[in-house]
């Protein structure tokens, strides 16, 4: 992997007119990476994402102007309105470096702004780091869906769901960082 030297320079949140942007973003991510997503990944998908004004979404941009990491908030219906799932990805070129933790950071605080009560992430349980940073932060194990997730190949892989009590924590986000706006540059 490239190490990349670019800067950060921008948070910002989606508009359908950044469908094509997000769109070229998510094919560039590994083969690995695709297999993981809900859906087929492709122009009218992500188009249909980004118009999709129940689902808040973000991106960071590089001094290219190009997005280097997605953030997507999807908000639960009916009997789970209290519940949205977080959903984050970071381009290959970006990981490793406090950036998924940073957003999902961000997706925390606007979970609050948004008034729900509960946060959810999926996570393919092999992927301890991603694990062990959303725990760091705060979610905690919910539970372990044994072969729940096939890839592309056939395989089957377990899936973790991780859970952050947002609605009960809001009054303790100050305490661990997380009240005030998240800043992209924040030191780790």
């Amino acid at each position: 992997m490239a190490e990349s030297t670019q800067q950060l320079t921008e948070l910002r949140r989606l508009t359908p007119e950044d469908a094509e942007m997000e769109t070229r973003f998510l094919l560039a991510l590994p083969e690995e990476d695709l297999t993981f997503f809900k859906e087929d990944i492709d122009a009218e998908t992500v188009r249909r994402w980004t118009a999709d004004e129940r689902v808040p979404r973000w991106a960071v941009f590089g001094e290219d102007g190009e997005p280097q990491a997605i953030l997507a908030i999807v908000p639960g219906a009916l009997w789970s309105s209290h519940v949205g799932e977080l959903r984050l990805v970071v381009g290959q070129d970006y990981r490793r470096r406090g950036l998924g933790r940073r957003l999902a950071r961000v997706g925390l605080t606007e979970a609050v702004r948004l008034g729900l009560q509960k946060i959810v992430v999926e996570v393919v349980a092999d992927k301890e780091g991603d694990i062990a940073m959303f725990t760091s932060i705060g979610f905690e194990a919910e539970a372990l869906l044994r072969d729940h997730i096939r890839d592309r190949a056939g395989t089957l892989r377990d899936l973790v769901l991780l859970s952050h009590e947002v609605g009960a924590r809001s009054a303790t986000l100050d305490l661990i960082g997380l009240g005030g706006e998240v800043g992209i540059g924040d030191a780790e």
